[in-house]
């Protein structure tokens, strides 16, 4: 047994690869949005805000990639579906600084495991999700 592991870990040029693709899905859909791309341990790698996109999505992009980051690669749209039936933990986990529990922040995967994310905000929660989806599928 080792004290280290070998992880891997998103680089610059795959983020700014993702953030291309995320920008280029956005744009055919006419959707203008806010899109941060993290490292696996969720810090800011690449971001932009196009133009027309609302400034609050600013943070709220980055908290999507945060969300999924901080909690092994849990796509933000799966968030709801667990907590709904659970009293407690829905009005209590929603207090959580940084949790967003909608659409629009995915992981990034590199042969399976968690390289990095990406969070959107802008469009709809369904728009957001396959905008980020878009640009994370391109990750080799």
């Amino acid at each position: 047994m080792s004290d280290t592991a070998q992880v891997p870990t998103l680089t610059l040029e795959g983020a700014q690869r993702v953030l291309e693709g995320s920008l280029a899905h956005a744009h055919s859909i006419g959707v203008p949005v806010c899109i941060a791309v993290a490292d696996r341990g969720g810090a800011l790698l690449a971001f932009a805000r196009m133009d027309g996109a609302p400034v609050m999505s600013a943070t709220i992009a980055q908290d999507k990639a945060y969300t999924v980051a901080a909690f092994a690669g849990l796509p933000t749209h799966q968030w709801y579906d667990l907590i709904k039936d659970d009293p407690p933990v829905l009005t209590g986990i929603v207090k959580t600084d940084r949790l967003v529990v909608f659409g629009g922040g995915v992981p990034i995967r590199s042969g399976g495991a968690l390289a990095g994310s990406v969070g959107v905000s802008g469009g709809s929660s369904e728009q957001d999700r396959a905008i980020a989806e878009a640009g994370a599928a391109l990750v080799k």
